[in-house]
């Protein structure tokens, strides 16, 4: 059977030896054409090499379980790749910015734009669809790295249609200047793209709330909710990597022996690692009941139940992270 680490190393081989094979091409296309709108695309291959070869060592550097120096594993070095990655998008479309302008003031003859068109055509399919399986990959194992490189190719697969679309219009009309236009929107489309994926690394690094995975937790909870898990709060939910860590607080029958404790907190641990596919770490602070607890709980023959029953707490993504206990009004 394929492991998640398997996936992220045969695809990220894939997207590092097409990069290299696709920046032969289009460099050759651009020496054959002088277009600069095919050096644009050209340039932002160089960026496809560079970034696909640090995504691949950080997709090694991932899968090394933890050690002494790094209790939490080394999943966090993806965020830091796909960071790495927009910062080289960045970069990449300012020099192409550049180039355009000076395009426009010292224009060049464009030459055998049909084999320049049949060269960025074959540079767009093959892209578009190693960038489609890098994103599903990324999505299955649960890889930053791999999603980031995958919307790099996706995005590298839409401008060199641009360019093809572009490059076709000058070949029919003749003018030259559409060629540097076309230059300018692509490295508007490059820089926003190279923006959206620093930012979501960054975010990670800080470690913002990822909203998509936190309701996935809540949702297993309430799914799952066992009638002895009298509360659950200050939930935290966190990502290194494709590997999640789970802190939260559960309530407990305060008069319940540390062995019965134990089993109950193992049981609540295996319900959310049965529903996440990667590596998850659960840290499970137990807290003992109080009497205000008894209008929710739903213990059986609760030998020291101080009022009835009253109703549940709804377990939301809004609640469950307040680091305080739930409590609901004793009227309905």
């Amino acid at each position: 059977m394929i492991t998640p680490q398997q996936i992220k190393y045969r695809w990220m081989g894939v997207s590092l030896g097409l990069s290299l094979i696709l920046l032969v091409i289009k460099f050759t296309a651009y020496f054959l054409t002088s277009s600069t709108a095919i050096l644009t695309d050209a340039v932002e291959s160089i960026v496809n090499v560079i970034a696909s070869g640090f995504a691949f060592y950080s997709i090694y550097l991932a899968g090394l379980p933890p050690d002494q120096n790094h209790p939490y594993g080394h999943g966090k070095v993806e965020f830091l790749s796909s960071g790495f990655e927009g910062a080289m998008i960045l970069s990449a479309g300012l020099v192409i910015i550049w180039q355009a302008v000076l395009s426009i003031f010292e224009p060049r003859e464009l030459d055998n734009l049909d084999w320049g068109l049949a060269l960025i055509g074959v540079t767009a399919a093959a892209n578009g669809f190693v960038g489609w399986m890098l994103i599903r990959s990324g999505r299955q194992t649960d890889s930053l790295a791999l999603t980031a490189d995958g919307r790099h190719l996706l995005t590298d697969t839409v401008s060199s249609i641009i360019v093809m679309v572009g490059v076709g219009l000058v070949a029919m009309t003749g003018q030259r200047w559409i060629d540097s236009a076309l230059s300018l929107l692509l490295s508007v489309i490059i820089i926003y793209n190279g923006f959206q994926i620093t930012r979501q690394s960054v975010a990670r690094l800080m470690d913002e709330t990822d909203a998509p995975t936190l309701d996935r937790v809540v949702t297993l909870l309430n799914v799952h909710k066992d009638h002895n898990w009298i509360d659950v709060h200050n939930l935290r939910v966190q990502k290194y990597g494709s590997d999640l860590h789970i802190d939260c607080h559960l309530t407990l029958p305060y008069y319940w022996e540390l062995s019965r404790v134990h089993d109950e907190v193992h049981h609540f641990e295996n319900t959310l690692k049965d529903g996440f596919k990667g590596e998850v770490e659960i840290f499970v602070h137990t807290d003992p009941c109080m009497k205000e607890c008894c209008h929710y709980c739903r213990v059986a023959d609760c030998p020291v139940r101080a009022s009835a029953f009253v109703r549940d707490v709804d377990w939301t993504a809004a609640n469950l992270p307040l680091n305080q206990k739930h409590f609901v009004p004793l009227s309905v």
